[in-house]
């Protein structure tokens, strides 16, 4: 089993989303954390509600901050935001790092999720397999 790491600045809503839509459709082959680099402390109501919706929500998804990650083993780090990409720390242990961004839906109308979730599902995942599951 491979672990990705999902790393935004709040760990609120993108990152968050990938972590459960990555464990819900590839749990066979990859397990995904997700944290920010400045951690907000709380999942956006927006983000959960969805996730929810779907099935993919876990009790054990919450904000978390990058020092409660930094030495867990990780064989791929992806950055989804641009602050993320920018000021992503250095691990213990050389890790490839991918960037591939999102544009934030928080404080959008409620359709936005949805549509960042889609867009996370059709560009994240397919990559994430071809680097940890092919």
């Amino acid at each position: 089993m491979k672990n990705v790491l999902i790393l935004c600045t709040g760990n609120s809503c993108r990152s968050i989303m990938a972590e459960a839509l990555i464990n819900a459709k590839m749990g066979d082959c990859v397990k995904a954390f997700s944290s920010g680099v400045k951690a907000s402390g709380a999942v956006n109501p927006n983000a959960q509600a969805l996730l929810e919706e779907k099935g993919y929500w876990r009790e054990e998804y919450h904000s978390k901050v990058i020092e409660t990650v930094l030495n867990n083993e990780f064989d791929l780090i992806v950055t989804v935001c641009d602050h993320a990409h920018e000021t992503c720390p250095m691990f213990p242990k050389a890790v490839k790092t991918i960037h591939v961004a999102f544009e934030d839906p928080s404080g959008k109308a409620v359709e936005e999720y949805a549509k960042t979730l889609d867009l996370i599902e059709a560009t994240l995942l397919p990559i994430v397999k071809s680097e940890l599951c092919d």
